[in-house]
């Protein structure tokens, strides 16, 4: 019998704007344990000092909504990222250009297993990476890894609604807007 995991996808923010994601990282430790390991993911292809900037203000927003857990953080590598995702019990996947996490990702054909009873987060590409199908402005309509049975269009706006329509019409497709997320457990 396999553990459920616990996805919470979030549709992206407006960078440069007064971020509203108190919420979403209050969702990610709502059930997390009171020594919550957090692995980082970076996989969007960003250089050093980007990456540097992208983990201090996601440490500083899980800081901010812990309440009383105490929390220890470490960055993903490639080269370890399985033996990282053993060891953790959040999962972190900041967003960038999903078809670059995209490309990181798939080297790893276990994921669905090794996520198994974690909770595992996404923002924007993080997010769309999990799901059958998405779209993104960069990268296009693509299919993703398949591990959430649904089509993601993040950064909602209406004129895209129709871009995934023909990738997967069974599944259901889910809008998220900038700072609104959606939990699924699977």
């Amino acid at each position: 019998m396999s553990i459920k995991t616990k996805f919470i996808l979030h549709g992206g923010f407006e960078r440069g704007a007064p971020q509203e994601n108190d919420a979403f990282f209050r969702e990610i430790l709502k059930t997390a344990p009171d020594n919550a390991k957090v692995l980082l993911v970076y996989f969007s292809g960003k250089n050093v000092e980007g990456v540097a900037k992208d983990v201090t203000g996601d440490m500083d927003q899980f800081n901010k909504n812990k309440g009383n857990k105490s929390l220890s953080f470490e960055v993903a590598e490639k080269d370890s990222f399985p033996e990282q995702i053993k060891k953790t019990d959040v999962i972190y996947f900041h967003g960038g250009h999903s078809g670059k996490v995209l490309e990181n990702v798939k080297q790893y054909p276990n994921l669905k297993e090794l996520f198994e009873g974690k909770i595992v987060a996404g923002d924007s590409a993080g997010a769309n990476v999990f799901t059958c199908a998405f779209y993104s402005e960069k990268a296009g309509a693509l299919e993703g890894l398949g591990i959430i049975p649904i089509k993601l269009l993040s950064h909602y706006q209406e004129e895209n609604k129709d871009k995934i329509n023909h990738l997967r019409p069974d599944l259901e497709t889910i809008h998220l807007k900038e700072y609104e997320f959606k939990v699924f457990e699977v």
